[in-house]
Order: structure tokens, then sequence, then C-alpha cells
């Protein structure tokens, strides 16, 4: 199984450097010294690492065959993809990979359907469920213990307890909030 373990940001220096936006919870693992990498787009590579340091915060690498500028200005945005055995599990007993929770079932803790996840975004604060509704439209779920309740990759579904609003379609959520007086600005006395 392949799966997206960074994306190529901008050169770094003169020597051939490049910023990595880190896609995996295992950059030690997948983008270390050494792995060979296929790319999207595949003209790309396949890339193999030759260095990797930590600096202000961002993870840099550099390529074998990649000495300068110009050759690392070239990989910009190019993703890296790693071959990843779908057997191969996580260390944490509450960790799982990507490919594990695409294509679960989303339900309620009352067993009402809520979509499938068909996409993990990770961004800096936290992972997000991107969910497509049965209707066709996208329900973003914060993947935090309070509200995702329980995985069940058996069943092949997660369970979430989502806070008001979270699910709830933007009508409904609006239509409540006008009836109990807090959606329309001239009930709440603002002259402005």
């Amino acid at each position: 199984m392949q799966l997206v373990v960074a994306r190529i940001g901008r050169a770094h220096g003169i020597k051939g450097e490049v910023t990595v936006e880190v896609r995996t919870d295992e950059p030690e693992l997948r983008l270390g010294p050494g792995t060979v990498l296929a790319t999207d787009p595949a003209s790309a590579g396949p890339l193999t690492i030759a260095t990797g340091r930590v600096h202000s915060g961002r993870l840099l690498l550099r390529f074998e065959g990649v000495h300068d500028r110009t050759g690392a200005e070239a990989l910009r945005n190019t993703l890296l993809i790693a071959d990843v055995d779908p057997e191969e599990l996580p260390e944490g007993e509450d960790e799982y990979y990507d490919h594990q929770l695409i294509d679960l079932d989303v339900v309620t803790e009352d067993g009402e359907p809520v979509g499938r996840i068909t996409e993990i975004s990770h961004l800096p604060t936290q992972d997000l469920f991107v969910v497509e509704r049965p209707d066709g439209t996208e329900v973003f779920v914060p993947f935090v213990e309070e509200i995702v309740t329980e995985i069940d990759l058996e069943e092949q579904r997660a369970v979430i307890d989502p806070p008001p609003g979270l699910i709830d379609d933007r009508a409904e959520v609006a239509s409540s909030r006008d009836a109990d007086g807090t959606g329309d600005a001239a009930e709440t006395g603002d002259d402005a």
C-alpha cells in the first residue's frame, strides 16, 4: 500500500535542501536517510533521502543527486510516497494509520449514520476526519477523544459524540437559534 508521507516545500539554502510538510506521525521511520520514496508527479522520482535535519521547527531534507538550489526548487510541491505494509500497525494502542481510518463509516453514539471518512487532514493543532455525508456534502470532525469515542476496525466504523452544531445542518442550527431569539440582531437590542 502506498501512503503520502510528505510534501516538498521551498528550497532552503544553496546546497539542495528542501523544507518538507510532514504528513506522517512517524517521520523518523518514513523520512530517514537512505529511505527511497516514490513521488507524485512520478517524473520527479523515485527520490532517496541523503540527509535530514530539523531547523527552526521545520524538517529539512536533501536527496541524493540534488546538489543545488535549482534542483531543490524543481521538486517544490512534489508529494513523497512510502510503501507501507497494510498489516503494519502503529506502536500505540490508540494510534491508527490514515489508511486504517479511510472509508470507515461514521455514526453517532445513538447509531445515527453521519457518513464515511474520505480523508484525514493533519493540522498543526489536531487531526480532522473529512466525512462525506450521504448527500455529498462534507463535515469536518476533530479527531479528539471527547468527540471520537470509539474506533472499531473490525466493524469498520468510527463512533462520535458530536457537540451541538458540528454535524447539524446549518439551516437546522439557524432555525433553532432564531426560535430562542438569539439569531436576530433586532431582538437583542443592537441598534447599529
